[in-house]
């Protein structure tokens, strides 16, 4: 009882809190209880869950131990367009404390809600993120994810104000005023895109700065796939500490798992909130810890927008607790189950052609992949981002061969590699949009 009752009761200290001191066993405990208590919500407030439970043939009252999730049906991106916008909030409109939502750009856009209650959650797990890479109460956060309808910065804002933190609430953009406030501000911590990370390294190459001299030590990164090689490419540029945190607004926003200054071994999820699993994309059948697949949340204590068995698209896989024992960590996101590209058999991800770009010396970290199609061949072209001073306007060419032989051993695709002049591919304030696919439908 006292785990659960200091969950819940909103203190952010200088020590870690109540659950991140717990036992696995004793997370399972409470997780147990608060499981069996969103099955019930959910079945009883979201007339979607009550109808897909039903015809599951599953009732709430048939979860008895952990293992028994998996009787029930998942949730896909699917249902939360086809009950906008508030088809599966579980509390009248007037219980409700605020309302995010996606663009909306590739169809009816996803809308979640938060009661007062979702919200101190919210940002008590955003604190105890922010303390998990490294900040600390009378810090300053210079927040540069997007403000709005996106979860990002308001979650990071609220989770920095909760532990304690001097908020600079800059949003996306605005790169040369960013560098500005960062060096007139003099922040410590940094919560924002990686790759936009990159753009305001470019900012700072412009303004003539040295990024290693800002007052910078934290980072923390998400919202979109990164590599550990981009990670050493952010640290040695700025010499910060680099983390990478987890969400998605169907589940909350950020602040769903967070990785530890102290190891950079993974996210550790913050499991009294949030229960994960990793599953076979193509079965969905739950696969042991260890086990590459497909990501899965089922939300424990939300009360607007109660979550059961969402399939995040997302691959990675779960492992046990370090930095925080008793919580599971799962590995960086590799990449998406709708990101993979199969060229001629082959599966590849974004993320396996920026590990390669970024083990080079020459690449600034920005690129964009191409997906043509000439005759019946799909074909792969990489435009990379020469870094200043190793440009040479002819295209590096031999560089870009070696490149093609990188990828074709790593990988095992043949690529186009045309390297650009610096500050030539587009930036993003948001996420990176890494892959255009320009073969013809159908």
């Amino acid at each position: 009882m006292a785990l659960r009752a200091m969950a819940f009761d909103g203190a952010v200290k200088d020590g870690l809190d109540a659950a991140e001191r717990a036992s696995r066993d004793e997370i399972m405990a409470l997780q147990r209880e608060r499981l069996a208590w969103s099955l019930r919500h959910a079945y009883e407030n979201v007339p979607h869950y009550r109808q897909s439970f039903d015809a599951a043939g599953v009732h709430p009252s048939d979860f008895r131990q952990l293992s028994d999730l998996a009787k029930f049906p998942f949730t896909v991106k699917q249902d939360l367009r086809d009950n906008y916008p508030f088809g599966l909030f579980a509390v009248p409109r007037e219980k409700l404390a605020r309302i995010h939502g996606s663009s909306g750009t590739t169809g009816r856009p996803i809308v979640v809600g938060y009661t007062p209650a979702d919200i101190d959650m919210w940002a008590n797990v955003m604190a105890r993120s922010l303390r998990a890479a490294g900040a600390r109460p009378g810090m300053m956060v210079h927040v540069a994810y997007g403000y709005g309808l996106f979860t990002g910065g308001l979650g990071a804002h609220y989770g920095a104000e909760r532990l304690g933190c001097a908020v600079v609430p800059m949003s996306g953009g605005m790169t040369e005023r960013q560098v500005q406030l960062i060096t007139d501000f003099k922040p410590e911590v940094i919560m924002v895109t990686p790759s936009y990370m990159l753009a305001i390294l470019d900012g700072f190459a412009k303004a003539g700065l040295d990024p290693r001299a800002s007052s910078m030590r934290f980072g923390v990164f998400g919202a979109e796939p990164w590599t550990n090689a981009m990670r050493e490419e952010i640290e040695q540029a700025f010499a910060m500490d680099a983390t990478d945190i987890y969400g998605l607004s169907e589940v909350i926003g950020p602040g769903v798992a967070q990785e530890c200054v102290e190891t950079k071994d993974g996210l550790h999820v913050w499991e009294d909130h949030f229960l994960p699993e990793v599953i076979d994309p193509e079965t969905g059948a739950v696969l042991p810890d260890g086990e590459p697949g497909e990501l899965v949340f089922t939300s424990l204590s939300k009360e607007a927008f109660p979550i059961i068995r969402y399939r995040t698209r997302d691959l990675t896989r779960l492992l046990p607790g370090t930095a925080r024992p008793g919580m599971r960590r799962m590995e960086k996101v590799t990449g998406r189950c709708d990101d993979m590209m199969i060229l001629r058999g082959v599966n590849v991800f974004p993320t396996q052609i920026e590990e390669a770009l970024l083990a080079t010396d020459w690449c600034a970290g920005h690129f964009l992949i191409e997906l043509t199609r000439e005759g019946r061949m799909d074909e792969m072209t990489v435009l990379a981002e020469a870094r200043e001073g190793f440009w040479d306007r002819a295209g590096l060419t031999v560089q870009a061969e070696r490149l093609v032989t990188r990828i074709k051993d790593t990988i095992g695709i043949t690529t186009r590699v045309l390297i650009q002049p610096p500050g030539t591919l587009e930036r993003s304030a948001g996420k990176a949009k890494r892959v255009i696919d320009k073969r013809p439908k159908g």
